[in-house]
């Protein structure tokens, strides 16, 4: 009985169909391990794409061998040519893919490579093509030790970009008792946002580090002048002791914001689902910074709207953006000698809007892209000793982003700055749940 089923396995045309594409089938396994392997995509998405292709492939029909060409000659090919099953294949990949034969000529192309070397043609060399010094050597390399290469290299015409080359070769066989084919398959990936999200988070932890490393220096030498020459005065020791009780508390600052943003981004897809009334917000925010206020003689005015603005979002973190916009003005701004704040609720745009708007030095327009990066401050002496820690627009950036918000900056250079967070009502936001 299993030998008759063996029989008519064989005789099935399932099992020829399977045999007449197995280099195809093969060709597309072999691409997309590769990828994975290289960590070019990840494994959900090459098992997708590969059986999204072997069903395009089976289903295809007996004549999906090749797919006739009527008049294509941009790649190299003479009208009516057939194309290849391979370059089928290749088209449901979703990086460029080339396959090359062992002279290193083009034997097919998806649409993604094509549009990363236009000069692709079939059966011509690929270094025609693709003028990188690594990605030939690594082809030359792989040709003659039939090993996968992988290389890295970098563009600097027209925009500077990093790229990825992944160079494995195949032996693949159409039927039992043929010899194998030897091709030569090449990916390309543009590692530029990796690396820039790489670089970023490099500058990130250098200046998280100098921030943390100045209030420790000051720290460590207060206390080993407390220990020395300074034990035995008691004025000294007062003194010193105040400003290290000032250290301690901006690097506890510095920290809690850290830790705040990050906690923040891990959340960033999550929106808040609760409804807050911002008036109450605001008035206990000015209430919470009228000692700040007094001592910096500024006058503190609000202007509210007489309705409830209800906003869909968590309190605690609506509070930090107010107390962060408000407090900037009182420190930043003292000169003008008065801050404004003006929450409304605009009905044709479903948004509720709350601006601050201070009357001191301004900012000049180069610094106004830059404020809510991570650390970045217009100017850094005057922050340190305001005791900043240069990432409170960040967080009231990240924090607007999870509500469905956004932060708009506007200032004229010696005229004051108006900070305003826009955050969709609540009633905006039940309808588009």
């Amino acid at each position: 009985m299993a030998l008759a089923n063996n029989e008519w396995l064989r005789s099935s045309r399932i099992y020829k169909r399977i045999v007449s594409v197995r280099l195809p089938l093969g060709a597309a396994a072999v691409a997309l391990g590769a990828s994975w392997i290289f960590g070019a995509i990840s494994a959900p998405p090459a098992i997708a794409a590969f059986i999204l292709i072997a069903a395009a492939i089976l289903l295809g029909g007996e004549h999906a061998t090749d797919v006739p060409l009527n008049a294509v000659t941009s790649d190299g090919r003479a009208p009516g040519e057939r194309i290849p099953l391979i370059e089928t294949v290749l088209s449901g990949l979703p990086q460029p893919v080339i396959a090359l034969d062992v002279q290193g000529e083009v034997v097919a192309a998806n649409a993604p490579a094509r549009a990363v070397a236009p000069a692709l043609r079939h059966g011509e060399p690929v270094s025609l093509a693709l003028r990188v010094p690594e990605v030939l050597d690594a082809i030359r390399r792989a040709i003659a030790s039939d090993v996968p290469q992988r290389v890295e290299f970098f563009e600097r015409v027209p925009l500077e970009r990093w790229h990825e080359a992944i160079v494995v070769p195949v032996a693949l066989r159409a039927q039992a008792l043929q010899p194998a084919t030897r091709l030569i398959l090449l990916t390309l990936d543009d590692l530029t946002p990796l690396r820039r999200v790489e670089e970023m988070r490099a500058d990130f932890v250098a200046n998280a580090s100098h921030e943390l490393r100045t209030p420790l220096a000051a720290l460590s030498g207060f206390i080993e002048t407390l220990q020395g020459q300074a034990r035995d005065d008691p004025a000294a020791r007062t003194r010193f002791l105040s400003i290290m009780q000032a250290q301690a508390t901006r690097m506890a600052r510095l920290i809690d914001d850290l830790l705040s943003l990050s906690r923040i981004e891990l959340n960033a897809h999550l929106r808040p689902s609760t409804r807050v009334e911002l008036r109450n917000i605001i008035r206990q925010v000015v209430d919470g910074l009228q000692t700040l206020a007094r001592d910096r003689e500024v006058e503190v005015r609000v202007a509210t709207s007489s309705d409830q603005v209800e906003v869909l979002g968590d309190r605690d973190e609506l509070l930090r953006v107010f107390e962060n916009l408000i407090e900037n003005a009182l420190k930043y701004a003292a000169s003008g000698k008065r801050v404004d704040i003006a929450l409304s609720a605009d009905s044709s745009r479903n948004e509720a809007r709350v601006a601050v708007r201070d009357h001191g030095p301004g900012i000049a327009p180069e610094h106004l892209p830059r404020l809510t990066e991570r650390f970045y401050r217009v100017d850094v002496a005057d922050s340190r000793a305001q005791g900043g820690t240069g990432l409170g627009l960040a967080l009231v950036k990240h924090i607007l982003n999870r509500h469905g918000g956004r932060l708009t900056i506007e200032s004229v250079y010696g005229e004051g700055a108006t900070f305003t967070a826009v955050l969709p009502l609540a009633a905006a936001r039940a309808k588009g749940n």
